[in-house]
């Protein structure tokens, strides 16, 4: 939220059910892009992005970030400028043509206007999310335990649960764990450090 990005619990959710439907997406284009514009895509792309997002990047330039794992569909942490990112439920940044299935992995598509059309056949493109009903993208997750699994630092941010253990369970015994959240989550017991504030707040501290 600290992006003015909703998430799904507060979008209108009749809307949100046609977002994500790949049979609004094949037999209404022009009423899907305008539903998924309206709740979702332009907030991914006018939205400003967080102090937390523009710190990861500086420190990702620095060698001090080694990759970043997220469950949000947003692309807010690649539209920053991260570039070690593993999405581990896709985004609007993995897409397919429903006919074809030609790949197209640019999250920019999505920002001209209309629904994107696939250059080979002209079929519509349709976003992870929607295509495998906000499944696991493995690619990403494989990504994500072997980024975890090399991890010395592991900060967690704003983070409620563990996920089902995709890629908690990777995290190397001998790693340390800090928490970054205002609420109490379940990794209190574990972090050997908990900063219970806004991420922004204590991202801004940094230099």
């Amino acid at each position: 939220m600290a992006a003015g990005i909703k998430d799904m619990q507060h979008m209108n959710i009749a809307e949100v059910v046609q977002m994500m439907s790949e049979t609004v997406l094949k037999t209404m284009p022009n009423h899907y892009y305008k539903i998924a514009w309206k709740n979702f895509l332009q907030y991914m792309f006018e939205s400003n992005t967080t102090i937390t997002h523009r710190k990861l990047v500086e420190l990702e330039k620095k060698g001090k970030v080694q990759g970043i794992i997220t469950t949000n569909i947003d692309c807010m942490h690649t539209l920053a400028g991260s570039r070690a990112v593993a999405e581990i439920q896709g985004s609007f940044g993995v897409n397919q043509c429903v006919r074809c299935g030609k790949s197209y992995n640019n999250v920019q598509i999505w920002n001209k206007g209309k629904l994107p059309r696939c250059g080979d056949c002209g079929g519509a493109i349709s976003a992870f999310p929607v295509h495998h009903h906000v499944g696991l993208y493995q690619d990403d997750v494989i990504r994500a335990r072997l980024m975890i699994s090399k991890a010395e630092l592991v900060i967690i941010i704003g983070a409620q649960g563990c996920y089902g253990n995709v890629y908690y369970n990777y995290i190397s015994q001998y790693a340390k764990i800090v928490q970054v959240n205002p609420k109490p989550t379940q990794f209190d017991k574990v972090s050997i450090l908990n900063i219970h504030q806004e991420a922004d707040e204590v991202f801004e501290s940094i230099s």
